[in-house]
């Protein structure tokens, strides 16, 4: 076994008996694994208020929207291709996106608790193995350099990379790991200094992604359909109106009293 992994050369590849393996499968697969195993670890480690038959229905529901949703906003990211495609299917299973994946496990479990008739919330213990998921699914994408729908506008900022085309570009997916690092940080910061309702942590890390990667977009090529907006762009605006009265109320995310029922001052 032995590497190709030249900064200026993409995409990073290792090559396994002559094989070639991409840098960026083995990312997402290490992703996936670890992002499960540290849910598992945090399950353990929290009183999980569901019983272990609904969580897993809301597990299994969450991994089937996310690879629907995700499959179905990327494909849309240029609808003109895909209905040009030999192989529409085929176009339809190797795109993906991961705000598609996010949306379509939000609405995947909101229905099978609404068919189970479940109200608790049940998505802050996704969060933080999400952003770790994220973070190393993201080093994947800028080791396929240009290979990969996951890279910037060309810029003549002085962090610009040559991504594998000769052009200095927005080095995006590196942002959205910074960001989701400082995510973390400011997460966990008011978890120490608040008492959160159930089900807040995972909807402000919702609102802080989805308006990141609105933003984010605006530096990246792609299909536009309106207002100079692509499809992940229009799709983070229905998750931010979805969350609209948390954005307006953010004091609904908080409780005013303590685990003994006593009245609590908020900074």
């Amino acid at each position: 076994m032995y590497c190709k992994l030249h900064p200026l050369q993409f995409p990073w590849t290792i090559y396994i008996a002559e094989q070639p393996v991409t840098v960026h499968a083995i990312c997402e697969a290490v992703a996936v694994f670890t992002a499960f195993r540290y849910y598992l670890y945090l399950k353990k480690k929290q009183r999980d208020t569901l019983t272990p038959n609904r969580r897993l229905a809301i597990v299994i529901a969450a991994a089937l929207g996310a690879v629907l949703g995700g499959r179905l906003l990327g494909a849309a990211e240029d609808i003109p291709t895909w209905m040009a495609a030999t192989a529409p299917w085929q176009y339809f299973f190797y795109n993906k996106t991961m705000v598609g994946g996010l949306l379509g496990g939000l609405m995947g479990v909101e229905l099978v608790k609404k068919l189970m008739g479940e109200r608790q919330h049940s998505g802050d213990l996704f969060v933080y193995p999400l952003i770790v998921g994220i973070c190393i699914g993201r080093v994947g994408c800028f080791s396929a350099g240009v290979y990969e729908e996951a890279y910037g506008l060309p810029t003549t900022l002085p962090w610009g990379m040559d991504l594998g085309d000769g052009l200095s570009r927005h080095p995006v997916t590196l942002y959205e790991i910074g960001f989701l690092i400082l995510l973390a940080g400011a997460l966990k910061t008011l978890q120490r200094r608040y008492i959160l309702k159930q089900g807040a942590l995972f909807k402000l890390f919702m609102i802080a992604y989805l308006a990141f990667r609105l933003g984010l977009d605006v530096i990246k090529p792609g299909w536009r359909y309106m207002a100079g907006m692509g499809s992940i762009q229009l799709a983070c605006i229905a998750g931010l109106l979805y969350y609209t009265r948390y954005i307006l109320q953010p004091q609904l995310l908080i409780n005013n009293t303590d685990n003994a029922g006593k009245k609590i001052h908020l900074l």
